[in-house]
């Protein structure tokens, strides 16, 4: 399966698989195990991948780590345009110049969460988005007030769009009545589903992508759910939606590193060990990700 309806002029729309990040047993990046994760995402139907966000443990990386990163991704992916790198960090000087080094490999938008040292208030916010949009390439905000503590609301999401900051939204709120709400504010501004196991609801109500967690073990199953979803073909999407649901919902749990690596290795692909302060998930709690993975692999997912 190849991407259908993807355009390099809004790189952002489609399925962006926040990627995970293969590391080896002494916990170095196993970066020939990552590109080969890009070009194998992108076979089976997903858009473009989210080098150096959350699932790709960007946190513990060094700075030659996670510029490196972005540029195997680029490289695997045959255009930097279906590349979105993760360019949050403490200060927006570091974010920018993350995003500059986003812009020189050939990327075609960055992911950027709000201030995250401090619980910032709407002008700090504001001027953030401004500093890393001066980069020059498009910015998509993360909306995360679970981690972050800071809210990026309908109202504040219309604001930065109008400054010219923000071109979409990644929104993990989990509250899907927001979608409507944006709508309404910023007709312009692209919904992108930020929770894997609120994907229907938002796909639904107008998102025009997907950051998504999930297809890093299942691509294909997950690309022909979202693509169903956003075609309103219920019939499909729905069953295909329940079956997942028992490991989309990993997503939007404290764990989901440790949950999705777990399927990508049982699925028959490299997800590999977790660096500290993580650790492999164990008892029970593997056991219900394991359960779930291996259900939908006898059901032919993949």
């Amino acid at each position: 399966m190849t991407p259908t309806g993807w355009n390099s002029a809004r790189p952002w729309r489609g399925i962006m698989v926040a990627t995970a990040l293969p590391l080896r047993d002494d916990l170095s990046v196993d970066y020939d195990a990552y590109a080969e994760h890009v070009r194998r995402l992108i076979a089976n139907g997903c858009d473009g991948v989210v080098p150096n966000g959350s699932l790709g443990e960007y946190q513990t990386l060094t700075d030659e780590e996670r510029a490196r990163v972005v540029e195997v991704a680029v490289a695997a992916a045959g255009d930097g345009a279906r590349v979105m790198p993760g360019v949050s960090a403490y200060g927006s000087a570091e974010s920018r110049r993350w995003a500059q080094q986003a812009a020189e490999a050939g990327c075609g938008s960055v992911l950027l969460l709000p201030p995250n040292a401090y619980r910032a208030d709407e002008q700090a916010v504001r001027a953030h988005y401004a500093e890393v949009a001066g980069a020059g390439v498009p910015v998509v905000a993360y909306n995360n007030p679970i981690d972050t503590k800071v809210d990026l609301t309908p109202g504040l999401l219309a604001r930065l769009h109008r400054d010219g900051t923000i071109a979409a939204v990644k929104e993990f709120s989990g509250d899907v009545r927001r979608a409507y709400e944006l709508a309404e504010l910023a007709p312009e501004l692209d919904l992108l589903i930020g929770a894997d196991d609120v994907l229907l609801e938002l796909a639904l109500a107008g998102a025009t992508g997907w950051i998504a967690g999930y297809p890093n073990a299942f691509p294909a199953a997950c690309a022909e759910l979202y693509r169903a979803a956003v075609a309103g073909d219920l019939g499909t999407a729905v069953p295909l939606y329940k079956s997942l649901h028992p490991l989309l919902r990993w997503d939007s749990k404290t764990e989901f590193v440790q949950a999705v690596k777990l399927s990508m290795d049982i699925a028959g692909h490299h997800g590999g060990p977790v660096r500290p302060p993580r650790f492999p998930l164990t008892g029970e709690t593997a056991a219900v990700v394991r359960a779930a993975t291996e259900k939908a692999v006898a059901d032919g997912y993949r």
